[in-house]
């Protein structure tokens, strides 16, 4: 493969999966509200934010993987493991890193969770929602299209999105909805815990 097209498959699969990240956390904000998401019920919405996060991951490891190869990024592994040791644009670059190890750390103890229990669990995965942010900033500053308006537009309809399912799940918006909304018996509750794990 050419080095132009290393170059070219690392931006792309770096941008296509900070968008399904960002699906990710839309998905994840919208079923802590505990209500039906975008018409979906929480196992649906649960099994498309599993899927998306997999899928996530694999365009994520694309992306690094491509730039371990690719000569112009000038990374190797220690550099893709630990944060602002990279020769090319080390700030940025390292920001994609720690992305990526907040990442890494959140697929691993949802690997292990029947392991290491729910709450250590939880307490890992709320790493995701830092992760996204330092991801987000890191394709901002870093790469050659920085800049660009394609790339500053994708930015911006990831930040929208995110603030819109947050602020419409945000409790003070969901009160006066909460007479209306049906509960949910506790054997649905339970087996979507266990669909989850």
């Amino acid at each position: 493969m050419s080095t132009e097209a290393l170059w070219y498959l690392a931006r792309g699969s770096g941008v296509v999966s900070l968008i399904l990240f960002t699906v990710v956390v839309a998905l994840g904000i919208g079923t802590r509200s505990g209500r039906p998401f975008a018409g979906m019920n929480r196992l649906v919405v649960a099994s498309v934010h599993r899927s998306a996060a997999l899928l996530a991951l694999v365009f994520l490891v694309t992306h690094v993987v491509t730039l371990l190869f690719d000569p112009y990024a000038q990374l190797s592994l220690i550099n893709v493991l630990l944060p602002f040791g990279s020769g090319y644009r080390p700030f940025w670059v390292g920001l994609g890193t720690l992305a990526l190890d907040l990442a890494l750390a959140v697929t691993v103890t949802s690997l292990l969770r029947d392991r290491i229990g729910q709450r250590a669990w939880r307490a890992v995965h709320w790493l995701a929602y830092a992760m996204w942010p330092i991801a987000l900033v890191h394709g901002i500053g870093s790469g050659t299209d920085r800049g660009t308006a394609w790339l500053l537009a994708i930015d911006a309809v990831c930040v929208l999105a995110v603030a819109a399912v947050a602020v419409s799940t945000h409790p003070m918006f969901t009160q006066r909805n909460r007479t209306t909304t049906t509960s949910v018996p506790t054997p649905v509750l339970t087996s979507i815990g266990r669909e989850q794990r």
